[in-house]
């Protein structure tokens, strides 16, 4: 799993509240650490020029039927392999409280909760599956496209942001924060816009998952990394399931046709991910809908992970 380079603030301190490991300063020199199988680039501060913003830009339709009508053939023919990346599944937590949400139709579900930042890469690479894998049980309006930060390690890779989206499901409530935006300012600190705000208890439940405690591999230097996923307190993702690396030199059109073409080496790593996530998320929804969460792929995941 590539995880997002947590890194050491400047002196001056933020107005954000967040952990150190929440922000990623642009690089003058990049140490890379593996540990347990985890990829985590640390990155120190420097001054780039400022970058510009075409503000938010909504995702065409083509697009988001491409994103969220994929064959169920595509999943399960790719299942859970990438001959291009190593693919993470989410972390099972034991004996937690559930997290759940009141759906529009008032309805007590499980809750699934994503904070990320349109400038972190690892965040623009884990975006892609989690789009794909919500949207086998629910819709998508408002996504809109951006790109990570032109100035960080891979940079401006292809993806979409959820500030402004909305998702609507009878199986679950999705709710998202995105702290920055992607423009790069070294005047400021932190050096990227705010977009939003988490509650305190969004908050909390960042800083208690989001650490060694819970995450294999992590050391207490990575805790506060991003993107970070809860699916209900049941399950987590910290960092992205698979490098940023492989949408490298693509374009999100390319990457969005592509989806229908399971030799897609592209197309593999970011199925495979939304396979193992569906899997994850089935285990909320108690295995509905049933066509879903019994389709090869997914099964396929669940065995794995040993659902």
């Amino acid at each position: 799993m590539a995880k997002k380079p947590p890194a050491k603030q400047p002196p001056a301190p933020t107005t954000t509240g967040r952990p150190a490991g929440l922000f990623t300063w642009i690089a003058v020199g990049l140490v890379v650490v593996v540990v347990a199988g985890l990829v985590i680039i640390k990155v120190v501060s420097g001054s780039p020029t400022t970058t510009k913003s075409s503000g938010f830009q909504p995702t065409d339709a083509t697009t988001v039927s491409e994103l969220t009508t994929i064959p169920a053939s595509i999943f399960n023919t790719v299942g859970i392999t990438s001959p291009v990346a190593s693919v993470t599944p989410p972390i099972e937590l034991k004996n937690q409280p559930a997290l759940t949400a009141t759906s529009s139709s008032g309805a007590t579900l499980p809750e699934v909760f994503y904070l990320g930042a349109e400038y972190c890469p690892y965040c623009a690479a884990q975006r892609w599956p989690t789009i794909i894998a919500l949207s086998r049980f629910g819709s998508w309006k408002g996504l809109g496209n951006t790109t990570s930060s032109s100035v960080d390690v891979y940079a401006s890779t292809p993806t979409f942001t959820f500030w402004k989206s909305t998702y609507s499901s009878k199986y679950l409530v999705f709710k998202s924060i995105e702290e920055l935006n992607n423009v790069y300012n070294a005047s400021t600190n932190p050096p990227y816009g705010k977009l939003q705000t988490p509650t305190k208890a969004e908050q909390a439940i960042f800083a208690k998952y989001d650490t060694s405690k819970y995450i294999p591999g992590m050391t207490a230097a990575d805790n506060g990394s991003i993107p970070f996923l809860t699916m209900g307190n049941k399950f987590v993702v910290s960092g992205a399931s698979y490098t940023p690396a492989t949408l490298s030199g693509l374009t999100r059109g390319s990457i969005a046709s592509g989806l229908k073409d399971a030799s897609s080496p592209v197309t593999d790593a970011i199925i495979a991910s939304a396979n193992y996530q569906t899997a994850a998320l089935c285990k909320l929804t108690n295995q509905q809908p049933s066509m879903v969460c019994n389709s090869s792929g997914v099964l396929a995941a669940k065995k794995a992970m040993k659902l």
